[in-house]
């Protein structure tokens, strides 16, 4: 009788639970499928490296959606998980480890939306033995990814080295972002004969980013330095992190030192720049997208009241601004500008809606409209920029706008040119790896 109490009692426990955990798993589902149909309505795009998911695999356990370290990115809807909320995926990679039957991978742009990407290997080797690429020129922009992609570049450009040969270097390192230095730090701790050469300061596309913008929100591990633990860190933050780093490990970085030419010569690379020339058995490029920044193309751009970045909002207090671009960069430009005193500020975009920002962008941006603090022209095209104003077609229809500046923030191109020379092909992806 006691045994049957018990195994009653047992049930009814589990009964309690499956109804409470389904009851959950249904609310879960539920919040999931508005906030996708929302996503779809205004046709959110994920930024750049992002998960897609095989159904023909999937056995829909939700380890996916629970690794995120963002909130609510993967959702799961019908039993299969879906990119709720692609703006705020950055391609962590936490979701790609934790699917227990290999159904997600991580892919570049979208079928509608191609991504240029150079061609790199799983070991970041390109199709020309011997240069690897690590960091935002491959499609990694989270700058933690970035340091680890650095930090491996080394690891497996190190794996045929073989015996050491005084007479050149054993790894040259092109560009000093987050990349180039996580990759300096690593070929310091191995002991390799390295020189690393970056065209302006150490922290490469860093510099460029707005004054006291939130550029990491996870801790990152840096070689010879240890766990730099943070929860949030700012741009300048990050900055005088760096410099402390190469301070106290000693290494060196050749900084204002443009590289223009990778060519192989005997077996090894001949790196020339506009200082001079370095032999290296390897070369690892952790150069940027944004050293070659987009352009209009339009009459007028060659004008010096356009810039492609902005560092110093302050100074343009008091002024007409246009900014042209429809992505977070663009956003968080035209929000900082709105915040200085007098200034106008119109924010063009050639589409009808901003497709791939961050919801706290989005919301950030809508109060700033509604504040009249910036003027929103979607489905407009810059036709001309000329010394007061600037004329656009907005929707069909020729406007004119009073104007000091524009701010032109609408990507940059992977530096094709270059990597050509150096015989590095580049591939357009349409939501593939």
């Amino acid at each position: 009788m006691t045994d049957t109490i018990v195994t009653i009692a047992v049930a009814a426990a589990a009964l309690l639970f499956a109804a409470a955990y389904g009851r959950r798993y249904l609310s879960r589902e539920k919040r999931a499928r508005r906030t996708l149909e929302k996503t779809r309505e205004a046709g959110l795009e994920p930024v750049s490296l992002h998960p897609a998911f095989d159904p023909n695999r999937c056995i829909s356990t939700g380890a996916c959606a629970d690794a995120c370290p963002e909130e609510d990115v993967i959702g799961i809807v019908g039993g299969m998980p879906e990119l709720i909320n692609p703006t705020r995926c950055i391609g962590h990679g936490a979701c790609l480890t934790a699917c227990p039957v290999g159904a997600v991978s991580l892919v570049f742009g979208t079928e509608q939306r191609g991504v240029d990407i150079p061609y790199v290997r799983d070991t970041f080797e390109t199709n020309v033995e011997g240069v690897y690429i690590a960091g935002e020129l491959g499609g990694m922009g989270l700058i933690r990814n970035a340091v680890t992609q650095g930090k491996e570049a080394v690891d497996y450009a190190a794996r045929d080295l073989g015996g050491r040969d005084s007479s050149v270097h054993d790894i040259a390192i092109v560009g000093a972002g987050p990349a180039g230095i996580a990759a300096t730090l690593e070929a310091k701790k191995r002991g390799f004969r390295y020189v690393t050469l970056e065209q302006e300061e150490t922290g490469g596309a860093l510099l460029s980013y707005p004054r006291q913008k939130i550029v990491m929100t996870q801790p990152m591990d840096l070689p010879l330095y240890g766990k730099c633990r943070f929860t949030e860190i700012t741009k300048e933050e990050l900055l005088d992190l760096f410099r402390d780093v190469l301070q106290k490990t000693g290494v060196e970085i050749r900084t204002r030192e443009r590289v223009e030419a990778v060519t192989r010569r005997n077996g090894q690379f001949e790196i020339r720049s506009n200082q001079g020339t370095y032999a290296a058995r390897k070369v690892i490029l952790t150069i940027g997208r944004r050293g070659t920044p987009r352009k209009l193309s339009v009459p007028g751009e060659e004008s010096s009241k356009v810039t492609y970045k902005l560092i110093d909002p302050e100074q343009y207090a008091r002024k007409s601004i246009l900014v042209v671009g429809g992505g977070d960069s663009a956003i968080e430009a035209a929000l900082a500008l709105a915040k200085q005193p007098g200034t106008r500020v119109d924010l063009s975009y050639r589409r009808s809606a901003f497709p791939r920002i961050k919801d706290r962008n989005r919301e950030l941006l809508d109060q700033a409209v509604a504040a009249k603090r910036v003027t929103v022209l979607l489905e407009s095209e810059v036709k001309s920029i000329e010394q007061e104003r600037v004329h656009l077609d907005v929707a069909g229809k020729p406007v004119e706008i009073p104007n000091d500046y524009v701010i032109v923030s609408i990507g940059g191109e992977v530096p094709t040119e270059f990597l050509q020379r150096i015989g590095i092909r580049t591939e357009t992806k349409f939501g593939e790896r």
